[in-house]
């Protein structure tokens, strides 16, 4: 049985979902809104709205226009994920689930939001699951292979697909669609963003194939040229065990930083040090240092994508500011910001690595004229062990730029339609 069979069986059954990972999706969409709200005017979605208009359509997006579902799911994919700042799942493989919001708020505008609520939850298991079974990244792909997959799951139980087309689905979000993990290796463009939400696209419009009749490939992981035969051959599926809880086991940003930065910004923000700084170190495990410290290029940043994914840039904002936030940004390139940034030393742990992922430790020490003063956090706030509150999620959204109303909207998404929904978002 290939795992698409699997999958696909998975998905149809899933008819509804129990009260906790219910109540968790929904805050996920209030997460994912207010964060693609704030990304409107970036500009990547700037020009993705440039072309809108080759793409008639009368799907409402999170945007200023309506289009055709596949670029919908693009564009409103692109707004949750360029900041950096939705939630993150890290196993053998990282994902940020979230990134499907955008695209099953792109394909049934007459559903409801509890369906939407739902689907959200299988695609989030099925995602999660995936990245228990082996790691893309260090074979050289990107982590949005197990992405597409776990949207066309997630659009398949949302548009009823019966088994043989979900699994239809299945196939195509995978077979022609194999993403490199250059997307993230040093210097960083807005591919980093578009990845994800190029991942997405391709979900919707091959899952609105399959739900047509379109077939796929019968073996899209085992075949003799499969992804799991390809691209992936040490996949334990004795490791995808989707239970309906996978999205419990999400994590939420406080920061907008890469998620392995998220316990050395609270950890230089807690960090109390006098006299004059000769030197930091970082310490860290081995998926903090490779990501955000691989190269020359992550002690000299040049754009937004390089520097939330640059442990030194973050830190030494951090240490400066006391608080990371959007505007942080804006020091890209400061002088006396890169004179820290040299100070900064970046070093793998061992045992940090040993314990990963189930913490993320993290140890800041800053040596100075004065001494050597030091902050370690293990499990930042916002990973499920140490959960950020209904209030705190809403306060995040409320810096955001979201208005009460907005607020108000969003946490009762699953009682109104989709269309609604999105289109309340622009009236409030």
């Amino acid at each position: 049985m290939d795992l698409s069979d699997i999958i696909a069986e998975y998905v149809v059954s899933v008819q509804e979902v129990e009260d906790k990972v219910y109540a968790e999706a929904k805050r996920r969409v209030l997460d994912s809104v207010a964060i693609a709200l704030a990304s409107r005017d970036s500009p990547p979605a700037k020009i993705v709205e440039s072309i809108s208009d080759l793409y008639p359509g009368n799907i409402h997006t999170l945007g200023n226009f309506s289009t055709t579902p596949d670029f919908a799911s693009f564009y409103n994919t692109l707004l949750i994920r360029y900041l950096d700042f939705n939630d993150t799942y890290l196993g053998l493989e990282p994902l940020h689930p979230s990134d499907m919001i955008g695209g099953l708020l792109a394909v049934s505008p007459e559903a409801k939001g509890e369906d939407v609520i739902r689907a959200i939850a299988v695609g989030y298991d099925v995602g999660v699951n995936l990245c228990d079974t082996t790691s893309l990244r260090k074979k050289g792909y990107d982590h949005v292979n197990f992405l597409g997959i776990a949207a066309a799951s997630a659009l398949s139980n949302l548009l009823r697909l019966d088994r043989n087309k979900a699994k239809n689905a299945i196939s195509l979000s995978i077979i022609p669609h194999v993403a490199l993990r250059e997307t993230r290796s040093g210097k960083l463009s807005m591919w980093k963003a578009g990845a994800a939400a190029e991942a997405v696209r391709n979900a919707v419009f091959v899952t609105l194939l399959a739900k047509s009749g379109f077939t796929a490939p019968e073996l899209p992981f085992s075949g003799v040229f499969g992804f799991s035969s390809i691209v992936a051959r040490d996949m334990d599926l004795s490791k995808f065990r989707p239970d309906g809880r996978g999205i419990l086991r999400t994590m939420i940003k406080k920061y907008p930083v890469e998620y392995h930065a998220q316990a050395a910004v609270e950890a230089a923000i807690g960090l109390e040090y006098h006299g004059e700084i000769r030197k930091v170190v970082v310490e860290t495990y081995e998926a903090g240092k490779t990501i955000l410290a691989d190269s020359r290029e992550k002690w000299r940043p040049q754009n937004k994508e390089t520097a939330d994914h640059s442990l030194p840039f973050i830190v030494a904002v951090s240490l400066i500011r006391k608080d990371f936030w959007l505007d942080s940004y804006s020091l890209i390139g400061e002088p006396t910001l890169e004179k820290l940034m040299d100070l900064i030393e970046v070093v793998e742990r061992d045992d940090y690595t040993s314990v990963y992922p189930k913490e993320f430790p993290t140890r800041i020490t800053v040596i100075t004229d004065k001494g050597e003063f030091s902050k370690e956090v293990k499990i930042p706030r916002g990973h499920y062990a140490n959960p950020m509150s209904d209030e705190e999620l809403e306060e995040k959204a409320s810096r955001l730029g979201l208005s009460k109303k907005q607020i108000e909207l969003i946490k009762n998404f699953d009682s109104i339609k989709v269309r609604e929904f999105v289109r309340g978002l622009k009236e409030v």
